[in-house]
């Protein structure tokens, strides 16, 4: 490098540096006013590539007019779309490995994080968000799908949707499918590093239990698959989310058996036709049903009419692999109450069902999958926990009146576990949340058609969802209080200079044995730290085997 050059890197650190100090509050800051330049990384980048003008078509800084369109393309959570919200020094779009080895080397050359996006559904906008310098890796070009019907495996790239997913399979077979989740918008990458549930988790697991193997790019550019890098790292990345690890760049899924025509159905009823009993004993009954039904529920509440008064309505949908004739038999022995009759169900491919838990209908054109924007997105502040032992009937009475102090713009989802979930040892990969769980629970409170999170009504839905997370605490699982990873929540913690700080959420997400093995990885193959944001795996001075 001439002097020239190395002038300019210098320049650049002190500028990073300078920038840290003014984040932190330095009185530095009103001494200089400098912002970091992206010319250095731009120009590394550029003299990297084999093929100067494609590179150069894929690299935006906020002088662009493309720069904040790709930029929201991805923000699915409208928190984050307003002028306070830190963004991207530069957006990179790569096409191929060797530019996002490019990217790599050049962010951590000239001082800058890195943040890798392929949904954009984390919940704190972490993939796209920082308040320090960054360059966003958007993997959205990188989202071929590869499937194999005799082999039952699929190669995703890691910037594919799940919705892109599921339409590619349909596209080939109507008998296999991905034990993934609901919405056709998330990231595969997001969820597989998240272990990720869905409607098939009773009857094959996790979408991270059914990773077969990877292709991956660790900190120094080396690109490995899963006998290259070892079961260690391998285990990591299902479920201890990969970006704190490396890049992924593909995942190679085992797709499982489902029937030609599944059934589904809605059941829609409110607590003056026995909606507290029937969860009371949907509690007992679900877990512990054929684990090729899922039924999830969707609560919430809402005024009575014109009326002052409020109710509780919940929304029963079912998902069974096999035929209405089967299921119903079922149904009428073990769960009567909830009433679920001929004319509610429906026989589907499997795809169709995804259409419609996925906020369509079952006539939708299947294209619409692969549509990124064809889901409406909304602003958002959500939580989860996981309940191991059913809330007696007065548990959920004070739930239920918990949530008549909001102002509706509340919901909770139960999602049930049991079934093959309870085969799996809480290590198996790193999400833990296994035997014994038999729902998870999931709240949100909307924050539409607010410009931030300080307006009044944003504040008062806010400190609602805190005072609501209080009031269940006696009712779900403890030491620790569980919570999913994927559901991110910065509310939990955001500390990690010390193991007692850092295991404040990592417990939570993880539990402990499996925090402390993910700390001990991330050490081996990312020991300064490049990978990192505010809830990702710390790396410590001192052995982890020490504490």
């Amino acid at each position: 490098m001439n002097n020239s050059n190395n002038l300019s890197s210098i320049f650049l650190l002190f500028v990073l540096t300078l920038s840290f100090f003014s984040s932190q509050g330095s009185p530095l800051s009103s001494i200089l006013d400098v912002t970091p330049t992206s010319e250095n990384f731009i120009t590394c980048l550029q003299s990297n590539s084999n093929n100067l003008t494609a590179i150069s078509q894929l690299i935006f800084t906020p002088t662009n007019t493309s720069y904040t369109p790709i930029w929201q393309a991805a923000v699915n959570n409208l928190r984050f779309i307003n002028s306070s919200i830190p963004r991207p020094s530069v957006i990179v779009t790569p096409t191929n490995e060797t530019q996002i080895q490019a990217t790599l080397f050049c962010a951590k050359k000239h001082g800058y994080e890195l943040r890798i996006r392929c949904g954009g559904h984390d919940f704190e906008g972490l993939s796209y968000t920082a308040i320090v310098p960054f360059v966003m890796l958007d993997l959205v070009n990188m989202k071929s799908i590869d499937v194999n019907v005799a082999d039952r495996t699929a190669w995703v790239q890691g910037g594919a949707v799940l919705g892109e997913l599921y339409y590619t399979i349909s596209q080939n077979t109507d008998t296999l499918y991905f034990p993934a989740g609901i919405c056709p918008t998330v990231g595969v990458s997001g969820f597989l590093g998240g272990g990720g549930y869905g409607n098939l988790v009773r009857k094959y697991g996790t979408g991270g239990d059914n990773v077969l193997d990877v292709r991956f790019m660790d900190v120094n550019g080396n690109i490995l698959d899963r006998k290259s890098m070892g079961e260690d790292l391998f285990w990591a990345l299902r479920g201890g989310v990969a970006s704190n690890f490396g890049i992924v760049l593909a995942w190679k899924l085992q797709l499982v058996p489902v029937p030609e025509k599944v059934t589904f159905f809605m059941v829609n009823i409110t607590l003056e036709q026995g909606a507290n009993d029937i969860f009371y004993k949907y509690q007992y009954v679900l877990p512990n049903f054929d684990r090729d039904l899922q039924l999830s529920v969707q609560i919430n509440s809402e005024y009575v009419g014109n009326t002052t008064k409020k109710t509780i309505r919940m929304l029963f949908r079912g998902l069974y692999q096999g035929s209405i004739d089967t299921l119903l038999p079922l149904l009428n022995k073990s769960f009567p109450e909830l009433n679920v009759t001929r004319e509610i169900c429906q026989e589907v491919r499997m795809v169709q069902a995804s259409l419609q838990f996925g906020g369509f209908t079952t006539s939708t054109p299947v294209e619409t999958l692969t549509n990124r924007s064809a889901v409406p997105k909304t602003s958002f502040k959500s939580t989860s926990d996981y309940v191991r032992t059913p809330i007696p009937k007065s548990g959920l009475r004070k739930i239920w009146r918990k949530m008549f102090e909001s102002d509706t713009f509340e919901a909770l989802q139960m999602y049930t576990f049991g079934g093959k979930m309870e085969e799996y040892s809480d290590t198996a990969i790193p999400y833990p949340h296994r035997a014994g769980v038999l729902y998870q629970v999931y709240k949100t409170v909307l924050l539409t058609n607010q410009p931030s999170d300080m307006t009044a009504v944003s504040r008062r839905r806010l400190a609602w969802l805190r005072s609501f997370d209080k009031a269940i605490e006696p009712y779900v699982s403890s030491n620790p209080r569980e919570a999913y990873v994927n559901y991110n929540d910065l509310d939990l913690g955001v500390g990690s200079r010390t193991f007692e700080e850092a295991s404040l959420w990592g417990d939570r997400y993880w539990k402990r044995e499996n925090f402390k093995k993910l700390i001990r990885i991330k050490a081996k193959v990312d020991p300064e730290n490049f990978f990192r944001h505010p809830q990702s795996i710390p790396v410590f001075s001192t052995s982890v085997s020490d504490i």
